[in-house]
């Protein structure tokens, strides 16, 4: 099939695409890499009557550090997010994840800000914006709003954007010195969207001081799935023997996945299961300062 018909718009500033969107209202789709919206255009699960390319907005393209924060364009392409050298500095857990992202083609095409509106509930930047707590800027004519992560994800393709307005970055906390990372993820076929994925950090703690462990889940829920752990882990010795198996039964056991005959939440809970495992031995070895 092809799109539906609509009106075509480029502007070459962000002003003129705010003016657009808030003209347009829920008519105007903006589109950028168009990895997830040119399939929904082309099988008419979306009919926008005006489209609005933001490829000409390169501003929205960079990536900045400042001493606690890495601050990422919406327009910033996946492969960059995964190869860029500040990110592989300062959070390479993101960069990590970001290189698993479909084929190729796709990175090159794929943005930032593009997914997290998507917000399929098994992509990997959601997951790593919700575990990380992350700040998403959005700007609309009527100003600037900087929304949690965990705030920003509504429901399966529902965040909390409003007509008129647009992703213009995202800014990601750095992982501090000594942070212990791992991302995994589960699918059918290199380059599919996971069935299960699951990301983590984990501090050591000092003499006296209990680990800090976060984990995010997704796949299992409508919205990315930040676990708080704190209860289960404290006063757990997190180098015994068995403790990555007894921690990944325990999460495994909390989740409640949907049910279908594609994928059975039983299913998902074995593969959140085996992840979560994963995810735990390869964070505490590098916590350790050890190779995964």
């Amino acid at each position: 099939m092809k799109p539906a018909s609509f009106d075509y718009h480029r502007p070459q500033t962000i002003e003129a695409a705010l003016d657009l969107l808030a003209r347009y209202g829920e008519a105007a789709k903006p589109i950028a890499g168009g990895q997830s919206l040119g399939p929904m255009l082309n099988m008419r699960l979306a009919r926008p009557e005006h489209l609005v390319d933001l490829n000409d907005l390169v501003e929205l393209d960079y990536v900045r550090e400042t001493d606690t924060e890495l601050e990422i364009g919406a327009l910033t392409r996946h492969h960059r997010v995964a190869n860029a050298v500040e990110v592989g500095r300062s959070h390479p857990l993101l960069a990590s994840a970001a290189s698993t992202i479909g084929h190729y083609p796709i990175r090159q095409r794929g943005t930032l800000g593009g997914s997290l509106v998507h917000a399929d509930p098994a992509a990997q930047l959601p997951l790593i914006a919700v575990l990380g707590n992350a700040k998403i800027i959005v700007r609309g004519q009527s100003g600037t709003r900087e929304i949690e992560a965990g705030d920003f994800f509504k429901s399966v393709m529902t965040v909390d954007l409003r007509y008129g307005e647009m992703v213009i970055a995202v800014r990601f906390p750095k992982l501090l010195p000594g942070t212990g990372w791992a991302f995994d993820m589960f699918s059918r076929r290199r380059g599919d969207f996971a069935i299960v994925a699951v990301a983590a950090t984990l501090r050591l703690g000092d003499e006296g001081h209990q680990p800090v462990i976060e984990m995010a889940l997704g796949g299992v829920d409508a919205v990315p799935l930040r676990l708080d752990l704190g209860d289960w882990f404290e006063n757990r010795d997190i180098t015994a023997a068995g403790w990555t198996r007894e921690a990944a039964a325990h999460v495994a056991a909390t989740i409640s996945p949907e049910d279908n005959k594609m994928v059975p939440a039983d299913f998902r809970r074995e593969i959140a299961d085996m992840l979560c495992e994963n995810v735990l031995t390869a964070a505490i070895a590098r916590a350790r300062g050890e190779t995964p």
